[in-house]
């Protein structure tokens, strides 16, 4: 059924794995894993920017480099197939001519369709992670998947459907993640490390409470926004990142229907963040270009101001709102 991983891999001494701009526990954790299972292999890990501190916790996250590999035979790019998440990559001349003409397999698991102009092969099923899809691509092809490689797939199943309790759970990631504890992923182990690294320094929780005093309310409470400046994201998203430290916050609000955390760059780049309570959150990132799942997405955008892409989220989250579907 997934013939095409071990079709892609079976003549490459050398791959690399690439993360989107956005690396998030998901990506990291398919990074890793593919690392581990093609052990044997040269394996260079890839991300456009640094793997942020938050998500130090992973074994291996030091391993990811910001140079580009340009002699690999292959590259895997995981966890997105989208143009917008990727534009680090393709706005560099060499690196979009290296992966115009090296061979690229796509592993992703959005129902966003896929937009990247340049050739591919791909494996794309909707799943709540892409870890749980290379869980599925590994026992199809019957590649060995070692405790080291069975925690980063239950790090990665964990970080999008928030330990298992996200809407877009399935029984299926019940049963991945037993099999996975059977082959030795530690979870209690894991998420003592987690916890370790997600303790907030004092600074960190007054910025916090400074974020909570930003948040704006529109349509009624339904929609909930804050703005994350660049002053911010230099200053303090190395340390944590913004969007993690807020949206959960957001989304547990009395109301709050759509919770959406924007960041702004001097460039005039705007990107969002979006969690919803109701399966819309796709539908309006898709009105800025953007995607991802219906409780979670993200989009960027150039050249509008932070009041316009507010006004025009108030607009996209109406629409969708009154869009959905009654059951």
């Amino acid at each position: 059924m997934y013939e095409k991983f071990t079709d892609f891999i079976k003549d490459k001494q050398s791959i690399c794995v690439i993360q989107a701009e956005n690396p998030d526990g998901d990506s990291l954790g398919a990074a890793l894993a593919l690392e581990e299972a093609l052990a044997g292999k040269d394996v260079q890990l890839y991300c456009p920017v640094d793997i942020p501190k938050y998500m130090h916790y992973f074994e291996g996250w030091s391993r990811v480099e910001i140079e580009f590999p340009y002699r690999a035979d292959g590259y895997i790019i995981v966890d997105t197939a989208s143009s917008t998440l990727l534009s680090k990559l393709l706005d560099d001349g060499a690196i979009r001519n290296c992966l115009y003409s090296a061979p690229v397999l796509v592993i992703d698991h959005h129902e966003t369709e896929a937009d990247l102009d340049f050739s591919y092969d791909s494996i794309i099923e909707t799943t709540s992670s892409c870890c749980s899809l290379l869980y599925k691509i590994f026992k199809d092809q019957n590649v060995e998947i070692s405790p080291l490689c069975a925690e980063n797939l239950v790090y990665g199943i964990f970080s999008d459907t928030l330990g298992l309790v996200s809407p877009s759970t399935t029984p299926d990631d019940y049963l991945a993640v037993a099999d996975l504890m059977n082959r030795g992923a530690q979870i209690a182990d894991m998420e003592e490390r987690r916890r370790e690294y997600m303790k907030k320094s004092p600074r960190i929780l007054d910025y916090k409470a400074d974020l909570i005093k930003r948040i704006e309310y529109h349509l009624d409470g339904k929609l909930a926004t804050v703005h994350i400046p660049f002053e911010d994201i230099q200053e303090f998203s190395d340390e944590y990142n913004p969007n993690v430290l807020i949206l959960e916050e957001l989304r547990l609000v009395e109301g709050v229907e759509v919770a959406v955390a924007i960041k702004t760059y001097p460039d005039g780049k705007l990107t969002g963040k979006i969690r919803a309570s109701q399966p819309i959150a796709d539908q309006v990132a898709g009105y800025f270009g953007g995607g991802g799942h219906p409780y979670a997405a993200g989009f960027r955008t150039y050249d509008t101001t932070y009041e316009e892409a507010v006004n025009d989220l108030i607009g996209a989250t109406m629409d969708a709102l009154d869009n959905i579907p009654q059951n």
